[in-house]
């Protein structure tokens, strides 16, 4: 039995990749031309062709000819794909590497091959199409039931051969999908892609970052009751999740309904605990999360008159956030003014506020305003 690889330039060699029946199970599917088979014999006679017009038109002609057989048939399309491929014609690369998939549909090796070639042609949609379907493929190698007759030990061995053999193959799919969300711009259908992808890859190194992009998609959707119960799953799935903590810590700040404040406050003590932004390997994120951790609480203390309470918290962030953020700086340079101006600390808030009102921020207009009722009530105090 003859295995067929997936290089054009190696088909003479045969490789393991074997064929299973499409819908017989949702395993790798595996290419496998039987020796001596005519399909075998035309195979090798496309190989010893040398000229690459000819050749294709064998393989087109050998799909032809096999038709009936989905094995061969997958496979010749596949090498046709790639042919194309190599020439550079992506679109009939796309559409005949499709017709492979039709016929081997739980073949990693020619999702990877199409996943290549949708990157090629920066076409998204397909891209996200073959990582979802290869992240359900490498799942199922360990769902996969176990053989009756063969033992645990055999069985196990097996599971765990089959994950290394397609490791490769499942990186790349886990990779490109990721790359396909980072490239969409439109937040509806990142979170299309987010959910398809998540789904697939339910364990994937990139989950932060996809957490990231989710929160800020659903954001830009202005998608609340949706952003909350992505960031409450989020933070189920990894209790430090900064994102996670950032979003809620701020959406219950905002929020004026009965205990969102205590929500607000927890959530945005857990953010500066797990920031750990005064450990020594720390770096901007880190301290950029504490500092706004530490700006959300002093502003939930403004809105409960807790103006004592506040300013150590306002003091904290404008520190960690100084020459970090901007905008968040100047946000808490302006709690300080108003923390400092109920206090009647004048001094203080002209100082803080005068700080504020040099950079461009949307707290630079309200950091005037401030500052001017400031000045004027030291101007009445002399």
């Amino acid at each position: 039995m003859r295995r067929c690889s997936g290089s054009i330039r190696l088909a003479v060699l045969f490789l393991s990749f074997g064929y299973l029946i499409p819908g017989a199970s949702a395993q790798v599917d595996r290419i496998v031309i039987a020796a001596g088979t005519d399909e075998d014999h035309a195979l090798q006679a496309i190989s010893s062709e040398q000229d690459p017009q000819k050749k294709l038109a064998m393989y087109e002609e050998f799909v032809q000819k096999f038709s009936s057989n989905p094995a061969a048939a997958a496979y010749g399309n596949w090498q046709i794909s790639q042919a194309y491929q190599a020439t550079g014609d992506l679109q009939k690369a796309l559409d005949y590497g499709d017709k492979a998939l039709a016929g081997s549909p739980h073949n990693l090796d020619i999702l990877v091959s199409q996943g290549s070639v949708a990157q090629q042609v920066k076409n998204n949609a397909k891209l996200m199409d073959y990582a979802a379907k290869g992240g359900e493929i490498c799942q199922s190698i360990a769902k996969q039931p176990k053989p009756e007759g063969m033992s645990d030990e055999d069985f196990a061995r097996k599971v765990a051969d089959e994950k290394t053999a397609a490791q490769n193959s499942c990186d790349f799919l886990e990779t490109s999908g990721f790359n396909a969300i980072t490239s969409e711009t439109d937040p509806k259908s990142r979170m299309a892609d987010i959910e398809r992808f998540t789904a697939a890859f339910p364990d994937s190194k990139f989950q932060d970052q996809i957490s990231n992009y989710a929160l800020d998609a659903l954001s830009q959707l202005k998608d609340n009751a949706r952003l909350v119960a992505y960031a409450e799953k989020t933070l189920a799935a990894n209790p430090n999740s900064q994102p996670a903590l950032l979003l809620l810590a701020n959406f219950y700040g905002d929020d004026n309904k009965a205990g969102s404040a205590a929500k607000a406050i927890g959530y945005s003590q857990k953010l500066i605990e797990a920031a750990k932004a005064d450990a020594p390997d720390a770096d901007k994120a880190r301290k950029i999360y504490a500092g706004v951790g530490h700006n959300t609480l002093g502003f939930v203390y403004l809105k409960q008159e807790k103006t004592m309470a506040a300013i150590p918290e306002l003091k904290s962030a404008a520190s960690l956030l100084k020459g970090q953020d901007e905008a968040q700086y100047a946000r808490a340079l302006y709690g300080l003014g108003f923390a400092y101006g109920k206090l009647n600390k004048l001094t203080e808030a002209r100082e803080v506020l005068t700080e504020a009102v040099k950079m461009q921020s949307p707290w630079q207009a309200m950091s005037q305003d401030l500052l001017a009722k400031v000045n004027a009530a030291r101007a009445k105090g002399k």
